[in-house]
């Protein structure tokens, strides 16, 4: 699993930290108050709560959500939103304990209240009757045109990916980054199947939805929570402006295809610190690409058995063939310190472009690698695919 960010208004790119920047966050305090676990609807009609210190609660077991992992509770959640959505700082619970099926939803803030806070402590699961997803989504749950709004808790949220992953032999394009993995006994199992099916044994849309995706949002924040086994990126941003996440989990099997920890389009001020992410540390845009990715940071990161830790690939190509174009995304001011762990290819590739090379490269290795790194910078590769020279960068 890769952990993919796309950041800087045109641009597109690639990485497991992303930038440091300002970050600007509204005088609420990020620990609002929570809900004691509630029971099934106790019949309030005002499905609300209120507590000592101002904040409104909305449980969704309070507007007709089972729990139960097998009803629909998509409108629940809906039902619970609407309401949350017309009172400042208010909090929409789900509870510990219960496991919600949720199908496809937005949550839109276009005239919401400021500073809502979504306390997840159960688990959300998403469908696998491919009729839930109609021709295809580009994602599963969404929050947009939000400001000030908190994601926290100690709950998941669970794609049920291994749906999704079966047909990829069948419709998804390979990422060329496995062109520079060479298996141990000299053969590639290609894209094993995966042994669950989805309820209607039949394929699932060709479009894959990220888990949980932000659009348009200013000074969001996500924490605490674990999200897996999406069917593609588990996390992205896009179109937002200061960005918050820390101690969050991100994890899907190392085999699974495109399941990105993070991405970043089009926003800036993001800040990501504390979370534990199955995936490397990379920097990925497309030839043909404009704008610029600056100012990114990589620092203090534990890997373990990662097969590229350091990537930097300017000619990243999602399609079985790309066509060599001469523009590229500018990059600058890419700085990596204190990574420590270990690695099964190696531990840097740079694929720099000719137009817009990722130039002055350099740096000095705090501690010994076993095989050494005999460069820091890399040029062109050859016929449109990354470098296959395993002892240089």
């Amino acid at each position: 699993m890769l952990f993919i960010v796309f950041l800087v208004w045109s641009a597109s790119f690639d990485t497991c930290i992303a930038r440091r920047g300002k970050h600007w966050r509204p005088g609420r305090s990020n620990s609002a108050s929570l809900a004691k676990k509630k029971g099934k609807s106790h019949g309030n009609s005002h499905h609300r709560h209120h507590h000592g210190n101002g904040s409104t609660t909305f449980n969704v077991l309070d507007f007709g959500a089972k729990g139960n992992g097998k009803s629909d509770d998509t409108k629940a959640f809906q039902a619970a939103w609407a309401a949350a959505c017309k009172v400042a700082a208010s909090m929409l619970t789900v509870p510990a304990e219960y496991v919600f099926l949720v199908g496809p939803i937005s949550f839109s803030g276009q005239y919401c209240k400021a500073n809502i806070v979504f306390q997840l402590d159960g688990t959300i699961i998403a469908p696998t009757n491919s009729n839930a997803w109609g021709k295809g989504l580009l994602q599963w749950l969404e929050f947009t045109k939000l400001v000030g709004t908190t994601i926290q808790g100690k709950g998941t949220i669970d794609g049920s990916g291994s749906v999704w992953w079966q047909d990829y032999p069948f419709e998804d394009p390979i990422d060329n980054e496995s062109e520079l993995v060479i298996p141990l006994n000299n053969t590639v199992k290609q894209h094993p199947p995966m042994p669950i099916r989805n309820e209607l044994k039949g394929k699932m849309p060709s479009v894959k939805p990220t888990a949980l995706r932000f659009y348009g949002s200013f000074n969001v924040t996500v924490t605490g929570i674990t999200i897996q086994n999406s069917p593609q990126c588990h996390l992205k941003f896009d179109n937002c402006a200061g960005v918050l996440v820390h101690d969050m989990r991100v994890s899907s099997p190392g085999d699974s295809p495109n399941t990105d920890g993070i991405h970043l389009q089009n926003s800036k001020d993001v800040l990501i610190h504390s979370t534990d992410l199955a995936c490397g540390v990379r920097i990925k845009t497309w030839q043909g690409g404009s704008g610029s990715v600056q100012g990114v940071l990589f620092s203090n990161i534990q890997v373990s058995e990662v097969q590229l830790p350091i990537v930097i690939d300017q000619f990243y190509c999602d399609k079985r063939k790309c066509k060599n174009q001469t523009s590229a995304v500018a990059l600058s001011g890419i700085t990596y310190e204190k990574i420590r762990g270990t690695y099964t290819v190696k531990p840097v590739h740079f694929a720099c472009s000719d137009a817009l090379p990722c130039i002055d490269t350099f740096g000095e290795l705090k501690t010994p690698t076993t095989p050494p790194i005999s460069c820091l910078q890399t040029g062109k590769p050859s016929g449109n695919h990354p470098q296959k020279d395993y002892d240089t960068c």
